[in-house]
Formats: C-alpha cells, structure tokens, sequence
C-alpha cells in the first residue's frame, strides 16, 4: 500500500518556489515548480500562489505545510525572525512560526543570522539543507552550499557555529552579462563543463594566488583579443577563476587542518564545485540539495509536532 501524504513542503525563493508533497520518509509523491518565488508574490500574494500549488499537488486538505526560504523575510509572507547562531540545527528548526488566519497549518523556517560586526551575515533556505544533510552529531563539518550566493558552514557537534557568504553566482552574472567581459563571453555564459581544461586550469591559477582574482579578469577580455579565446573557454575561464578563488578564500578561513568538505549541491553546480575541490586536494562528501531541503523540511515538520500520530 502506497505511504500516506503527511506534509507539503515548500522552498520558496527569490524568483523561484519548489514544492513536494511528502510522505513520512520524506519521499515525494508529487512535485510542483514554479517561478512565483517572493518578487511575484509580493504583487500577486502568497495565500493565492500557495493554493494554485496545494491544487497542483492535489494536496488533502488537511495536510499542513511547513516552508523555508524568502516567505520568512522582513518583506515575505509574514517574518520568521533570524536564529542567532550559534545554535543547534534542531533549536533553529523549532524556530518555525505559524501564518496566522490560513485555513490549514502553515509555517515557516527562521534564517540563521551572524552578528558580526566585522563580518555580519544571514542565510534563508540553507539552514534546512543543513537539517537534511544528516551530519554526524559528533564532530566538526565543513560544508559548502554554492549557488547565486554561496554558504559556508562549520557545524560542530550538531550546532551551526558560524557561516559565510560568497556571492559568486551573482558576481558571475553581472560580470559575464553586464561587464567588458560580455563581449568575450557572449550570450551563454553558463555553457561551463568541467571537461573544459580552461576550467580546470582557471581553478589551478585562483587557488596558487590564494583567492585574488580581480587581478585576473582582464585576462579574459585580452585573451580573446590576442589569443583568440572563444566564448566557450571565456566563461570556463571566468567560472574556474571564481570558483577557485572561493575555495581557496574559505580554504583559508575555515578548512585549517580539515581536509575534507561536505558539498550540498546538485546539477551543474555540484559538478563544477567537486572539481575545484579536487584541483584543491581536499574529499569530498556529496549531498544532493534537492533531497536535502526535503528531508530537512520534513524534519522541520516533526520539531514543530506538525505530524501527529506519524512514527519518527
């Protein structure tokens, strides 16, 4: 007999919302996507977009929903405020705060925010990645979260520690779409394969200078005028460049004497990280995000005692 629907669980972006209808182990029994992420939503409203998606699902109606993600921020939904950390991941899942007024059980995950004043910083949507990515109670983790803005996370002993920001995705964007680079890269700068060996040797020369590639951008732009540089090996060249230089930067401030790196990515994103970490020297542990944020969800969903009646 086919597992019961027990959850609906939602990570609802900037631009864009993923949506699972969830039986107890996690596992999904339906998927919507959409790109109503939070800038849709704040003109079109959050309580219509999450019922075109409960119909999508063919959600029961007495499924609760547990979300993360940008419907918890200052200008969202409704606020799920930040959890300081450090914090254990399961203090932070219990954080979830209910949408008051909906006519089924809705919550939302809080961010995790660094008080800093040197080096201030918040995540949304991470934190539950990090509920699903089961890291072992005992011991220190690096884990790395790449996407438009890349997180860096030491969890030790089952509590979030600290965390970083690199926003490579974006400097990505804006450099290959609205800088000189754009002539180089022309209009597919996301066309990067780590067979590329432009790739490979862009991360080999950001690592050697230890995170500094600003003073290597222009070689793109003078490498297709004087060397003939297509715009295939441009954007390998501009990808290997950031991505090695954020691997060596977090390298730098957080691996020390650890020499191994829990990677939470999936599709390309996960291919070209992994490569830079093997460039690097450092092992890998991989965990797909789509199956992380799920199980993290669900996860949620249980601190919150949102699944009465459902064994642990």
């Amino acid at each position: 007999m086919a597992a019961a629907s027990v959850i609906v669980a939602i990570d609802w972006g900037t631009t864009r919302m993923r949506a699972w209808l969830l039986d107890a182990e996690g596992a999904a029994r339906a998927e919507h996507r959409s790109d109503e992420g939070l800038t849709t939503a704040q003109t079109v409203g959050f309580e219509p977009i999450l019922e075109r998606c409960l119909a999508a699902l063919r959600a029961p109606d007495d499924v609760p929903v547990i979300i993360c993600g940008m419907a918890g921020a200052r200008q969202g939904w409704i606020e799920a405020p930040y959890v300081d950390v450090p914090s254990s991941i399961a203090a932070i899942l219990r954080g979830a705060v209910r949408v008051p007024h909906a006519g089924r059980d809705i919550r939302i995950v809080p961010g995790l925010a660094c008080r800093s004043l040197d080096a201030p910083d918040v995540m949304r949507g991470e934190e539950t990645q990090l509920a699903g990515a089961k890291l072992e109670t005992a011991g220190r983790h690096v884990v790395c979260m790449p996407g438009t803005h890349s997180k860096w996370v030491i969890v030790d002993s089952g509590a979030v520690e600290t965390f970083r920001t690199w926003p490579t995705g974006e400097l990505f964007a804006l450099l290959s779409g609205h800088s000189i680079l754009r002539h180089s890269i022309g209009e597919q700068p996301d066309a990067v394969s780590t067979e590329n060996p432009v790739f490979a040797r862009a991360c080999e020369i950001a690592l050697a200078d230890g995170g500094d590639f600003a003073s290597r951008l222009f070689s793109i732009r003078a490498g297709s005028l004087l060397h003939g540089l297509t715009p295939e090996d441009a954007a390998a060249r501009l990808s290997g460049l950031m991505i090695g230089s954020e691997v060596a930067s977090a390298r730098r401030q957080f691996l020390h004497a650890d020499r191994s790196v829990t990677l939470v990515a999936s599709g390309t994103l996960a291919t070209l990280y992994r490569r830079a970490f093997e460039i690097a020297g450092l092992e890998v542990r991989d965990i797909d995000a789509d199956t992380a944020v799920r199980i993290g969800l669900i996860e949620a969903a249980r601190q919150n005692e949102m699944l009465d009646g459902v064994p642990a």
